[in-house]
């Protein structure tokens, strides 16, 4: 089941008074709820927009997502390599990252943490308190070429 955060919209108040005789302008009435979801979703978006980032997932959580995409409504994994903790009024998010070769790591990091920090609090209004970002593998160029020869072997003509 998917956890959701509920946020009173505070905006325009100062110490939780309200004007016009207990009503709030339009804007501050009523909550907004966010799941965490909604908020792994933006994140995993923000990170891939990096040109760096090749996929995003450890090992196994690519396998488990490979399989995923093929089985029909399975979902696409935007998701996959990426976790979140959503508050009341802030969240944190975690990145398992694949990234090319030769590109710095740390720069990589750095272009990633600012894309979902921005992403994030732009989409939300969450304030984003920390990213943490887990390098998993390096993506030689050479792989994919190996991939697809293997899957063109399996074929059957």
């Amino acid at each position: 089941m998917t956890e959701t955060t509920q946020r009173r919209n505070t905006a325009g108040r100062q110490d939780g008074a309200t004007s016009q005789g207990g009503k709030g302008a339009p804007g501050t009435r009523g909550s907004i709820a966010i799941a965490d979801t909604v908020v792994a979703k933006i994140a995993g978006m923000a990170a891939r927009e990096i040109p760096e980032v090749h996929n995003l997932g450890g090992g196994v959580t690519r396998a488990f997502g490979a399989v995923r995409q093929r089985v029909p409504g399975g979902g696409s994994g935007v998701t996959q390599g990426v976790k979140v903790e959503v508050g009341e009024r802030q969240a944190a998010v975690d990145l398992d990252v694949v990234v090319e070769y030769g590109a710095a790591i740390a720069d990589t990091a750095a272009d990633i943490r600012t894309n979902v920090v921005n992403a994030v609090e732009r989409m939300t209004g969450l304030e984003v308190v920390e990213v943490n970002i887990a390098v998993d593998d390096v993506h030689l160029p050479d792989e994919e070429e190996d991939e697809s020869e293997q899957q063109e072997g399996r074929r059957v003509a």
